[in-house]
């Protein structure tokens, strides 16, 4: 058998790829990874992940179907655990970009349950941005302290 560890990678179909690498890279932090033009895939370094973008317009794009948009997202969310989670600071740092946090609330995640906020890239795929857990689940639905 097998054990899952981490998310290793997510791939985003997007429309306009200049927007969301600048997007990823100059707001978010994420780097350059691997470009390879040739098929259509950028992949950018998230921590120990990866976020792949595949422009709609490239080899891989076109053999995905119709384009993202509002009425035909292929993605709900997705999770970023960012540290230090400085609510005050990210607000800021987004703001220098254009870019509007939601409220900041406690949600569950891999580690349990911790403060987080949504943002979204330039192509309406929403981000939340997630701080350390302040307790978590012992995987029977009881939380415990971390």
């Amino acid at each position: 058998m097998f054990a899952i560890r981490f998310l290793d990678h997510l791939v985003l179909r997007v429309v306009d790829a200049d927007a969301m690498v600048r997007f990823y890279c100059d707001v978010l932090g994420c780097t350059l990874e691997k470009h390879q033009a040739d098929i259509g895939l950028i992949q950018l370094r998230a921590g120990q992940a990866l976020i792949d973008l595949v422009p709609v317009d490239g080899e891989l794009g076109r053999a995905g179907g119709a384009p993202p948009g509002r009425e035909g997202r292929n993605v709900d969310h997705f999770c970023l655990r960012v540290e230090p989670f400085d609510p005050a600071a990210i607000r800021a740092h987004l703001a220098d970009f254009g870019v509007t946090a939601g409220e900041v609330a406690r949600r569950y995640g891999a580690e349990g349950y911790g403060p987080s906020m949504y943002v979204t890239d330039p192509e309406g795929n929403t981000v939340e941005l997630k701080g350390p857990a302040s307790e978590s689940s012992d995987g029977c639905g009881r939380a415990n302290p971390i």
